[in-house]
């Protein structure tokens, strides 16, 4: 048995490949595909029919050769994976993927711009990546194209650059804001650029697809790091374990409500989360926008008091609370996230925020953080100053634990 995977380039085969599937004895594809180039002595199967085409295909004898035909590179998110699963080992000659394509039509470089492929399970992990990066390439799937995407990034500035039918004889690139393709009808083939400022794309990079690593610079950085207004702001020791509790990392999205100087929403976005920051002090904006763009973040800002402001903002994965009251922390703990941390200074406020989480589902954990930090003295000598006791109450779905 012998199979062959080929990758279609538009309507174009391969080099050396027609040989191949004038020698095949099954051959699968898409519709048009096998229209085009299956020969009429070949046994063809539909890619619709995925199970039974492998089951074929595994079923081979001998020398007995199949071909499937697919657009752009098989191992790029395409079928090679799966048969290698299902034990059939191919020969494999590739074509471009369409994401390359699309930014060959668009002349830009995309070694620094990451690719998702979605479909509609993985829709909320897509788009926290479109809401967390300046440009993501997007592969679209059953009830994740572009008119979902653009609905899911209200309240983000991005464009999208939809190519669709690329190298076909219907081959068409739009670019539209997220309103404009939210009301449009897109092919199921189309490849989406969802970015900032697409005309922008292109800094050198080192590594392929721009994967978000852990900052060089470390996280739970000083205060110093941070424009805040007389030390308001969450202690970096505060920070490390309120990090770790709210596990930020690309395709997550995580609320900082309360926000402040906006400390805790510019780490979650270093490490790769989209970041939601509620602050209603037009003065800690401020300092929050300053913040973010001086770590060079992208951190969505929604200038309104919490609960109130809460009600219209995507699900989130995780919520960090810095402020506000028993209402607001109800609230978040309703919202539906997997994790939740709530910073407090009054033990008072320990019991009725417990109970809180408890009620909606969560398992509840605390910890008391009272820090005493090094401190030089004039003399050469040094000291431990102790930091004001903080109190994190962090909860999990009992699902998610």
């Amino acid at each position: 048995m012998t199979v062959t995977v080929i990758g279609v380039d538009g309507a174009e085969l391969p080099a050396g490949t027609a040989e191949v599937l004038r020698s095949a004895r099954l051959v699968v594809g898409s519709r048009r595909h096998l229209d085009a180039h299956a020969p009429q002595e070949a046994r063809s199967l539909e890619l619709e029919q995925w199970g039974r085409a492998v089951g074929a295909l595994t079923s081979l004898a001998g020398e007995e050769t199949g071909v499937v035909l697919v657009d752009g590179d098989p191992g790029f998110f395409g079928v090679l994976r799966e048969l290698r699963e299902r034990g059939v080992r191919c020969a494999v000659t590739p074509a471009a993927p369409n994401v390359a394509r699309l930014m060959a039509r668009l002349g830009r470089p995309w070694d620094e711009v990451p690719v998702a492929a979605a479909d509609e399970a993985d829709l909320p992990r897509v788009l926290n990546l479109c809401r967390a990066r300046p440009a993501v390439l997007v592969l679209s799937g059953t009830g994740a194209g572009p008119a979902q995407l653009a609905s899911g990034l209200a309240g983000w500035r991005r464009t999208l650059v939809v190519g669709e039918d690329l190298g076909g004889d219907a081959e068409k690139i739009s670019t539209v804001t997220p309103e404009e393709a939210a009301r449009r009808t897109w092919r199921p083939d189309a490849v989406v650029l969802c970015a900032e400022e697409p005309k922008e794309i292109g800094a050198r990079g080192w590594l392929a697809g721009g994967a978000v690593l852990p900052p060089a610079s470390g996280w739970a950085l000083s205060e110093d790091e941070f424009s805040h207004r007389d030390g308001d702001v969450t202690p970096s020791e505060v920070r490390a374990v309120a990090l770790a509790e709210l596990a930020a990392r690309p395709g997550t999205l995580v609320w900082d409500v309360g926000a402040g100087s906006g400390s805790v929403a510019v780490e979650c976005a270093r490490l790769g989360a989209a970041t939601i920051a509620v602050e209603s002090d037009q003065a800690q904006v401020v300092r929050l926008i300053t913040n973010a763009a001086a770590h060079g973040v992208d951190v969505r800002v929604e200038e309104e008091a919490a609960p109130q402001s809460l009600r219209e903002l995507p699900k989130p994965d995780a919520v960090f609370v810095g402020g506000g009251g028993g209402d607001v922390v109800a609230a978040c703990a309703h919202a539906g996230a997997a994790r939740i941390v709530v910073e407090l200074t009054e033990l008072e406020r320990v019991g009725p925020t417990r109970e809180a989480l408890r009620a909606a589902g969560y398992e509840v954990r605390g910890v008391q953080l009272a820090a005493s930090r090094l401190v030089e003295l004039a003399d050469g000598g040094s000291k431990l100053e102790p930091t004001a006791p903080v109190v994190l109450v962090s909860g999990r779905r009992k699902a998610d634990s």
